[in-house]
């Protein structure tokens, strides 16, 4: 028997209209994607939050919850 769990992400967005479904931060037009490979490049959550003002701690952890699979 095979069991599946649920992980939901409430500041990760999935829209087709926007960016044509490319999980995004709470619905801004800030993919996902692009704040991993700023954490994966060695860039501090303060300069990230620097560059996205728009961006809160808490869609940083979102984030990196996201990219681990939950």
């Amino acid at each position: 028997m095979c069991y599946f769990r649920v992980v939901t992400f409430p500041r990760i967005t999935v829209r087709q209209d926007q960016l044509g479904g490319v999980p995004c931060i709470r619905g801004l037009r800030i993919p996902v994607s692009v704040v991993i490979d700023m954490v994966a490049d060695g860039m501090s959550e303060q300069e990230i939050l620097d560059l996205f003002p728009d961006l809160e701690r808490d869609d940083l952890e979102a984030v990196i919850q996201f990219a681990s699979g939950g």
